[in-house]
């Protein structure tokens, strides 16, 4: 169980990475290379989607691993565990706020578009906190293979966010035909 924990870590960690970057390329109305919008939202759905369940599969092994010593609580109320109480309560933090982002993606028709993404926000805050807990928690947190990716995909997420909030990030096609950054073949 213990290296399903890490592994479905690791996987988690990985999709939710992309499901950022396919969060804001959905956010900006473009499309990727050939998929056309709507396909971009799906890929990001689904990519979203497995990031929990790899995520699920990470904290029910680690819970029922010996080795882990994971309670219930833990999984819930940060910053209590045995093992490296901060790290596992960052991971206990970024959980809370991915399991927000879900509930209000799964409610988004019921409680309205801005609150949905008033809350969808917290995205933002979740993955760091997520890769920190990655890092810091993880037993192979400073091996090479899980440094390089840590590096990759903060560089990736980085530069996306960066775009995001770019005077160039507009999320319309209206928008961008005003300010004729929109060109279609």
């Amino acid at each position: 169980m213990w290296a399903f924990g890490r592994a479905s870590g690791f996987a988690s960690m990985l999709l939710l990475s992309a499901s950022v970057l396919l969060g804001i390329l959905t956010r900006s109305g473009r499309p990727l290379v050939q998929l056309p919008r709507v396909s971009v939202s799906l890929l990001h759905r689904n990519v979203s989607l497995m990031a929990v369940v790899f995520l699920i599969f990470h904290v029910g092994a680690l819970l029922l691993d010996s080795y882990a010593q994971l309670h219930v609580t833990d999984v819930f109320v940060p910053f209590l565990g045995s093992y490296r109480p901060f790290w596992q309560g960052l991971g206990t933090v970024a959980l809370d706020l991915l399991a927000a982002v879900v509930v209000t993606g799964l409610l988004r028709h019921r409680i309205g578009q801005r609150t949905f993404k008033l809350v969808h926000w917290l995205s933002y805050a979740m993955w760091p906190v997520a890769i920190a807990h990655s890092v810091g928690n993880g037993t192979d947190g400073t091996s090479a293979p899980v440094v390089a990716a840590v590096v990759v995909v903060s560089v990736a997420v980085v530069a996306a966010v960066a775009w995001r909030l770019s005077a160039g990030f507009l999320e319309t096609a209206r928008l961008r035909q005003l300010h004729g950054q929109w060109r279609r073949p």
